[in-house]
């Protein structure tokens, strides 16, 4: 079967995805992806390039990060001269480029089956032209893969009768995330660090919620814990200041780095030095929590995690970690107490983590089901 894959990937932990489904014998794939991708982590270029699949690097109207305005600056999607029996665009149903897609798979290959995706969890107040772009899409669609088990029932409301499967577009590369060669799983060592150090990795936005976090490190480090606490915050965005001078405020800045952004390999090593990491998202009017892929990142390197009650973090958590109301500070504190003074509780759930991301998230994995639903499609 011939497949054309329209996806945003912007690195090789994404890519680990594409030569998964390339490895496939039945499978002739050709990936189209923005030619340049510039967001508050990453920024990066990239290219045409022939082997075991073809990569298309196509340049886009608007920026790549957005997922509702942007587009691709191409009406055939390679679609003539490729002849896909599937068309999988991981694009929103209510995007520009959705319809882009849409359009140009009626025109020049009626015949091949168009595959969307969506994230979304959350019904946002949609205008007029959002709703007119959405009914011609999922008109259009075959079948809606489904990063949560809320999506599905989103596109229900919206009245979508096709398949859903929920299959994240983007899971975890386990072999670039994956824990130390020693046994962390085992007792701690003598040598045990002085210091326990916690973890966020993300942008540093409003919805994220690193404020809280914030507090409850400030709430710990007046606490009776028999180390102190130190937190690694990684990434960046528009909030680092007004999070440095909270930092200063609650008298914890010179416990408190600010990494900046950082490459998958080097996010992959910084986690396995971490003694948790916590994903403190809050819900919006207009957003919430749809996978947490920083806290599968690390829950791959045997990294005990805590992450809010926001949308999909407990569906993605399960029992491998601990969950907290949003946007509540004490309860963040106590959970993390709770894990820090625990090293069994700690090596207990970074098993867990370990096993559950390997076996529902790993990009293998996701690669796998995505094969059985294009044979099951095309049967």
């Amino acid at each position: 079967m011939r497949v054309l894959l329209i996806a945003r990937y912007r690195d090789a932990t994404m890519q680990r995805k594409v030569e998964h489904l390339a490895q496939a014998q039945d499978v002739e794939l050709c990936h189209i992806l923005p030619e340049r991708w510039r967001d508050d982590l990453l920024d990066v270029r990239q290219v045409n390039a022939q082997g075991r699949y073809t990569q298309i690097a196509t340049p886009m109207v608007g920026k790549p990060s957005d997922p509702h305005r942007a587009f691709y600056r191409t009406l055939t999607f390679h679609l003539p001269r490729f002849r896909p029996d599937i068309i999988h665009a991981e694009e929103e149903p209510d995007s520009l480029s959705a319809l882009q897609i849409a359009w140009a798979q009626r025109f020049w290959a009626p015949r091949a089956r168009l595959l969307l995706h969506t994230w979304q969890n959350l019904d946002r107040p949609k205008s007029a032209g959002v709703r007119w772009v959405m009914q011609q899409t999922l008109r259009a669609a075959d079948l809606i893969f489904c990063a949560n088990s809320e999506a599905v029932a989103l596109l229900r409301r919206y009245g979508f009768t096709g398949e859903t499967p929920v299959i994240p577009a983007i899971g975890v590369d386990t072999e670039t995330f994956r824990p130390c060669p020693e046994a962390r799983f085992e007792a701690p060592k003598v040598s045990e660090q002085s210091t326990h150090v916690i973890g966020y990795v993300g942008r540093l936005v409003p919805e994220k919620g690193v404020d809280v976090l914030l507090r409850a490190v400030a709430a710990l480090h007046s606490s009776n814990l028999e180390r102190p606490v130190r937190l690694q915050l990684i990434g960046d965005g528009p909030l680092r200041k007004a999070l440095q001078a909270l930092a200063t405020q609650l008298a914890v800045d010179d416990r408190v780095e600010f990494l900046g952004p950082q490459t998958p390999a080097q996010i992959a090593e910084m986690l396995r030095r971490l003694d948790v990491v916590v994903l403190p998202s809050r819900t919006t009017p207009v957003w919430k929590e749809q996978l947490g892929r920083a806290l599968l990142e690390a829950m791959a390197c045997g990294v005990p995690v805590i992450g809010s009650d926001s949308g999909a973090i407990p569906e993605v958590v399960g029992d491998a970690g601990l969950i907290v109301p949003e946007g509540d500070a004490p309860a963040l504190a106590a959970a993390l107490a709770q894990l820090l003074a625990s090293p069994e509780l700690r090596r207990e759930l970074g098993r867990r983590g370990r096993a559950r991301a390997e076996a529902r998230y790993s990009q293998r994995h996701l690669a796998e089901q995505t094969l059985a639903v294009y044979r099951r499609v095309l049967t």
